[in-house]
């Protein structure tokens, strides 16, 4: 077959599926529709692995598909990159959807809205799909706003709950300020570069290194380093970066397949890989560089914190992405683009794992999802057990597990970073490790081990259980493993969750697998000497019992299990000692509010005096009734005149004439 169909394929078979769900779904059935769905998923999956072992053998492709519209010498197309990022990143996408797509027949086999569910899903797909395949700012655009619009969609998929609703609009307006960034830094590369084609402004931009612009007077930035920031502001929202993070965690009000989905694996990690794509114009500024550092960092640590007293398992879950995603920002900062993508792939897996697993528990405990009425499932649930401590190994950065090659390569990367704020970030992402461990195996041991408290209390989950709809006294029974749909796709990411990164670390590091995909100055030397300490993956795994991260992990681990399953009334007594640390962390360091206040309340603020003093004194008092005053007090003077009384008219008519005469002797 012709590649360039290929290409095509991989886009448009998950949209074909899209279209009969959404449109036709009622027509063909239930199983029809999980069928055409994930078939269309399962074909763009192997037609990626066609391209991914094209690529792999030198064969790239840059084109144009379709061309949208010209003005000028100024065309708008739709076109594909097709190179070693885009295809690692399609293989990615398409695999974890394939996984999700298999999940979702068993998650949402009850509910109402099962074909609606496919259609949105294998359409996330697409819109994803068309975002990383992209060779244009245009196109790049199109996908980044289609993936924002479907999750808005799924957020609020159960959308008689309220909470949903506020969930898939928070989404929404956070992500809208992140794209108003996103938008701005694309018009300035079109104002400046003349064109929207990737490769054509990769070329000029060194030829822009020294061009400032003025954004307010007697204070001239780098052109550079303006287009780099807003461009990141984008990827701050879509990656929920700091302080555009809240959006994710409510997002968890959305079915769990689409938290694997759209906010472990792939949508969330969207601004990773632009970022990544941009790379050319990123290594010219070096303030750019700084600035993404410093958010990432922030991001990696404090967003870790808040997931120490979440009880809610998806949540535990978002907040650990959140701060991986910090990780991956931290490594763009620091020039190590490979390993922030290397980061991507892995992270991709095991926390899409750890998503699917928190829903095979939530449908084993009746969709209650709050972690301290769980412990012992171990003994009910063996595989889905397994597989979570799978995913929290790899999570942690276990040797020899692929979480373990991508997350110690990014805090090595980081402390040889050559960049003003690197110690400031080296010291945030070590900390993290910790942080990381202690919260996970908080949820690990709370869910799968101690004694039973599932028979304690019932009734904390958020989702709704399509079995027992209005059913206030359900909540009982014993836990069982969830049928093979379920722990099919489980068993699927495990796997390389476990040797994805010691079978990859060498060639996507330290070989030659991006080339040219992925560039970086030689003023930012880091993967350079990271490579001088790389002697294996085998001699990585081993050499990590005498490095600190290890040893961190380690100590978080072992609290982590001295509180929740030796000495549990512990976590409780330091709560109520360090009572306002504990309050911060529970309300999330009042962001919430905080936006609500100065955004919301200030909006309304805004709103009325502009009310009151635009609408109402400007626009109806002035203009509509300032306009009917002016004639009314007009008519009053002319009525004067209009008595009916002959005297009257002669008097007037007599000043007419004055006045008249006058006029004319002023002329001649």
């Amino acid at each position: 077959m012709d590649m360039q169909a290929l290409y095509l394929i991989v886009p448009l078979a998950p949209l074909f599926g899209a279209i009969v769900a959404g449109l036709f779904g009622k027509l063909v059935g239930r199983t029809a529709t999980h069928v055409v769905t994930v078939a269309g998923v399962a074909v763009s999956f192997l037609a990626s692995w066609a391209v991914f072992q094209d690529v792999l053998i030198g064969n790239t492709f840059n084109g144009t598909v379709y061309t949208w519209m010209a003005l000028g010498n100024l065309r708008f197309e739709v076109g594909f990159l097709i190179d070693s990022l885009s295809a690692m990143m399609m293989l990615v996408v398409t695999f974890v959807s394939l996984m999700v797509h298999i999940y979702t027949i068993g998650y949402m086999h009850d509910d109402p809205g099962y074909q609606r569910f496919f259609s949105y899903i294998s359409l996330f797909t697409f819109s994803m799909l068309m975002l990383v395949m992209s060779n244009n700012f245009l196109q790049l655009f199109f996908g980044w706003e289609a993936v924002g619009l479907v999750s808005y969609l799924l957020i609020g998929f159960w959308y008689t709950k309220e909470t949903a609703i506020h969930a898939n609009l928070k989404a929404f307006l956070v992500n809208r300020v992140g794209d108003f960034g996103f938008i701005l830094g694309i018009g300035l590369v079109l104002a400046y570069f003349g064109t929207l084609d990737y490769a054509t402004v990769f070329a000029k931009a060194p030829a822009f290194a020294q061009r400032t612009i003025t954004l307010w007077p007697d204070a001239p930035w780098s052109l550079m380093t303006v287009i780099g920031i807003l461009l990141f502001i984008g990827a701050m929202g879509k990656s929920a970066q700091f302080p555009l993070h809240v959006w994710l965690p409510d997002s968890m009000e959305g079915p769990t397949p689409i938290s694997a989905l759209i906010h472990a694996a792939t949508m969330v990690t969207a601004g990773i890989f632009m970022v990544a794509r941009m790379s050319p114009l990123y290594e010219l500024s070096d303030v750019a560089l700084s600035f993404i550092m410093v958010i990432g960092a922030i991001t990696a640590l404090f967003m870790g914190f808040l997931g120490i007293v979440q009880n809610d398992i998806k949540r535990v879950v978002a907040y650990s992405t959140l701060s991986q995603l910090g990780y991956m920002t931290v490594a763009l900062g620091a020039s190590a683009y490979s390993v922030a993508v290397f980061h991507l792939m892995t992270h991709a897996f095991f926390k899409a794992l750890l998503f699917l697993a928190a829903g095979s528990v939530i449908i084993a405990m009746h969709h209650n999802q709050d972690i301290r009425y769980m412990g012992g499932l171990r003994k009910y649930m063996p595989i889905t057990w397994v597989t979570s401590l799978i995913g929290s190994l790899a999570l942690i950065g276990t040797p020899f597990l692929s979480g373990f090659y991508s997350k110690e390569s990014i805090i090595e990367a980081v402390r040889l970073s050559n960049l003003p704020v690197a110690e400031l970030a080296y010291w945030a992402v070590l900390a993290g490790v910790f942080v990381t461990a202690f919260y996970s195996f908080r949820m690990y041991f709370l869910v799968f081990h101690g004694k039973e408290r599932f028979r304690q209390g019932h009734g904390h989950g958020n989702e709704p259980d399509p079995h027992h709809a209005g059913d206030p006294h359900h909540g009982g029974g014993t836990p069982h493993e969830t049928p093979w749909v379920i722990t099919g796709p489980l068993l699927a990411l495990a796997l390389p969750s476990l040797a994805i990164g010691y079978m990859t670390i060498e060639p996507m590091l330290f070989g030659d697998y991006f080339g040219n995909a992925i560039y970086v100055a030689d003023r930012h030397p880091v993967m350079v000497e990271l490579n001088q300490h790389f002697h294996g993956a085998a001699a990585m795994g081993l050499h990590a019992v005498a490095t600190l991260p290890f040893w961190l992990a380690a100590a978080g681990v072992g609290l982590a299990a001295l509180f929740y399953l030796r000495f549990p009334a512990v976590p409780a007594a330091i709560a109520r000692r360090f009572g306002f640390v504990y309050r911060m962390l529970v309300n999330k360091y009042w962001f919430d509010e905080l936006y609500s206040w100065i955004f919301a309340k200030g909006a309304r603020v805004l709103g009325g005096a502009l009310w009151r003093r635009g609408d109402q004194n400007v626009i109806d008092g002035f203009f509509v009734n300032g306009t009917a005053h002016l004639v009314e007090r007009f008519s009053r003077v002319v009525k004067a005149f209009q008595s009916g009384y002959i005297y009257h008219y002669a008097f007037a008519m007599l000043i007419g004439v004055f006045a008249l005469v006058t006029w004319f002797a002023r002329l001649y």
